[in-house]
């Protein structure tokens, strides 16, 4: 459980991950020292997973994005699991979400044009053993929300 505290230096950091100690520790209103171990705490905990950059995919000439819904023929855990984690590796991958509903995973990607989309699609989803259906939709604008819960 977070209190009060741990949830103000979550919320700060969500706003501004590279926000220095001393800064973090005045906008919650506690000592340095305090929120050193505070935020050390959330980290061992778990609350904390890590501090990542945030990149602009069209920066870094990936401006096409998409999400790639995928059905599997079988369901055993273990195919599941491995699918799930060959996806997630795969490069232009951003996240690979295993769901229920219609289909067993959303898989949101970025390309550099619509023929690496087709290539990526074709080469790395459709072919694969097991997978039984592809729908690709592409994304025109994200709208992306605050991290903090």
């Amino acid at each position: 459980m977070l209190d009060e505290i741990d949830r103000a230096l979550v919320v700060a950091l969500v706003d501004d991950g590279r926000i220095s100690n001393a800064a973090l520790a005045r906008e919650v209103g506690i000592a340095e020292s305090t929120c050193v171990g505070r935020v050390r705490s959330l980290r061992e905990r778990g609350v904390i997973t890590g501090f990542h950059a945030s990149l602009d995919a069209a920066t870094m000439g990936r401006p096409l994005q998409a999400v790639i819904a995928i059905g599997l023929s079988g369901h055993d855990r273990a195919q599941v699991e491995a699918f799930g984690d060959e996806m997630a590796g795969l490069p232009g991958v951003l996240a690979a979400f295993n769901i229920s509903g219609a289909d067993d995973f959303l898989v949101h990607v970025s390309a550099e044009s619509p023929d690496q989309l087709r290539d990526f699609v074709l080469d790395n989803v459709s072919s694969r053993p097991g997978v039984s259906h592809v729908q690709t939709s592409l994304i025109f604008r994200a709208h992306t929300g605050r991290q903090s819960l």
